[in-house]
């Protein structure tokens, strides 16, 4: 897996090259600003990008920009964001185009190694990986929401599909059986309008809708 990092922290990006280094990952480049990762982009095409929100020279949201850039320059970048804060407007922004392949870690929580580098990779390969913090920040819904019509016990289960886990964790999670998870699945499928013979990626979109309503 070869990674783009954008993270202006020299100590943290050569933190992050090291540990990804040493689970089998390539980092291709490290860029300081929005500038240099969107060259760095470009020039080498990475299978998914870890980027801070916030670069120079203004340290507001030029990192959350330039990861929407080059989501549209070059077919829907997997990007992993890695913030101090939730940044609540800028994670709509990233999942309003849709499509998976995003992730939205706060860097004061990921306390494991393995588990970054699985959400990594789970981003790089089109899913999710939320962290629960974000979720949290990301539930306040208007009326006439599709969303509105799941129960508290599906409501659970898709929080913990944002978060990118699978059925069976989420089955662990929710102190239920792996059948009774493909059942609220299932129903969460249904009352969000996708037909169980849509050819899309369904568990992605479900979760994009449950982060991204209004």
């Amino acid at each position: 897996m070869r990674v783009v990092i954008a993270e202006d922290n020299v100590l943290l990006s050569s933190g992050l090259e090291l540990l990804l280094a040493a689970k089998g990952c390539e980092v291709v480049a490290i860029a300081g600003d929005a500038p240099a990762f969107l060259d760095a982009v470009a020039a080498h095409r990475p299978d998914v990008a870890i980027v801070d929100v916030r670069l120079p020279p203004s340290f507001r949201d030029e990192g959350i920009h330039a990861a929407l850039r080059a989501r549209r320059e070059h077919g829907a970048l997997p990007v992993l964001v890695l913030s101090q804060y939730v940044e609540r407007e800028y994670a709509g922004e990233l999942l309003s185009d849709g499509r998976g392949g995003i992730g939205y870690l706060l860097k004061d929580r990921v306390g494991r190694v393995a588990e970054f580098v699985d959400a990594l990779r789970r981003v790089a390969a089109g899913g999710t990986a939320m962290d629960p913090e974000v979720v949290a920040q990301l539930l306040a819904r208007r009326g006439g929401d599709p969303l509105d019509a799941l129960t508290p016990r599906e409501r659970e289960a898709l929080a913990l599909m944002a978060q990118g886990h699978d059925n069976t964790t989420i089955a662990e999670r929710m102190r239920v059986s792996d059948n009774a998870v493909h059942k609220h699945i299932g129903n969460i499928f249904a009352k969000l309008g996708m037909s169980p013979d849509d050819s899309g990626h369904r568990r992605v979109r479900a979760v994009l809708a449950y982060l991204n309503g209004p």
